[in-house]
């Protein structure tokens, strides 16, 4: 017998548009659509896509109750077997509301499967609600990310609900613990550990600890009146032209540009190049994001010492925190050799 699937794709999978119809509702599509047509194909008989639900990404996020009740009624409705959501890969906005569904779904004891990006916040908060296969950061690793969404679909339905662990199924852990019986005690696994770590040879932990970056707060700025001000942003913001072409999502470089000579930016002069958020009313007044007009407002009180002469500029949509540190580093490194005493991080 096939199984089941209900399918959750934000509004660019389920071919509603781009970020312009990043606002629209959730809906109900009866079958596949999108990137839900090859899933099932992939499937090759042994599951079926009975419906999609499809949601903007600002909605779902924006109206996370309204969208769980959502996903609720429909679930009670359609009864699937299985829920699908994504790949959301590196999508911030997609992962969390696909992560929201997993959890929905997992409460009603319906088991869910996923594609996401390990950084994706989505994986990290919703982890214990979905067996996620490992995607590549953006979209342009659709094709390995969907047979590996059916490979384990499949195993899922060969083994009866229980796919094994992480590293024999191929998906993310999932940092549920789970009991298991080892044929010897604790005590000599550990010698065996510890003597395979002493000769050099290769071993694998059976508590695996997290990984935290910790960041040290920097000392206050004593005396805000005499202090050099810089603004730093990942909201995209640049010069009308995007002169340095910074990509709209998974950016591979960072932006410098002057505005010592600039009372406030302006729709005539800057615009953004982000492509995460409604991009409208930041193009229509810029310092929205990059707030310069408040910054000289404070500069002319004497509430700060001055505004310091460029500012840097990303875009954080998509873009790994391997290169969102680089970037900060190569950042930091520009402001204290330019004596700033203190920076303004501004987001979307």
């Amino acid at each position: 017998m096939s199984l089941r699937i209900l399918h959750y794709l934000n509004q660019f999978f389920g071919q509603k548009g781009g970020e312009e119809a990043a606002g629209c509702p959730p809906e109900i599509h009866i079958g596949p659509i999108g990137v839900g047509l090859q899933l099932e194909k992939l499937l090759a008989g042994e599951g079926n896509i009975i419906a999609t639900i499809i949601c903007g990404d600002s909605y779902f996020n924006e109206n996370a109750d309204l969208c769980k009740e959502y996903v609720r009624n429909v679930l009670n409705v359609h009864q699937p077997d299985m829920v699908v959501t994504g790949p959301a890969f590196n999508a911030g906005r997609y992962g969390m509301a696909c992560g929201t569904v997993a959890q929905v779904a997992a409460e009603m004891g319906i088991p869910v499967i996923s594609g996401i990006y390990p950084e994706n916040p989505g994986y990290e908060l919703y982890r214990p609600w979905m067996y996620a296969v490992e995607t590549g950061n953006s979209a342009a690793s659709m094709r390995t990310a969907l047979p590996a969404m059916a490979a384990l679909i499949k195993r899922f339905i060969a083994t009866g609900g229980n796919p094994g662990l992480p590293e024999e199924a191929g998906y993310l852990p999932r940092g549920v613990r789970i009991n298991h019986f080892e044929s010897d005690v604790g005590a000599v696994r550990a010698v065996r550990m510890l003597m395979q770590k002493m000769k050099g040879e290769p071993f694998k932990t059976e508590y695996p600890m997290p990984a935290f970056d910790r960041v040290d707060p920097q000392p206050p700025v004593i005396d805000l009146s005499t202090a050099t001000i810089a603004l730093v942003t990942s909201g995209g913001v640049v010069p009308k032209g995007n002169p340095d072409h910074i990509e709209s999502s998974s950016a591979s470089r960072f932006g410098e540009y002057a505005i010592d000579d600039l009372a406030a930016l302006s729709s005539g002069t800057h615009q953004t190049a982000h492509g995460g958020y409604d991009p409208v009313a930041c193009n229509d007044d810029p310092n929205r994001v990059l707030p310069v007009d408040a910054l000289r407002e404070l500069e002319k009180e004497g509430k700060i010492g001055k505004l310091f002469s460029h500012y840097y500029s990303t875009v954080g949509n998509g873009t790994s925190v391997a290169n969102a540190r680089k970037y900060g580093a190569d950042i930091a490194m520009k402001l204290q050799k330019a004596g700033v005493s203190a920076a303004i991080l501004t987001s979307t």
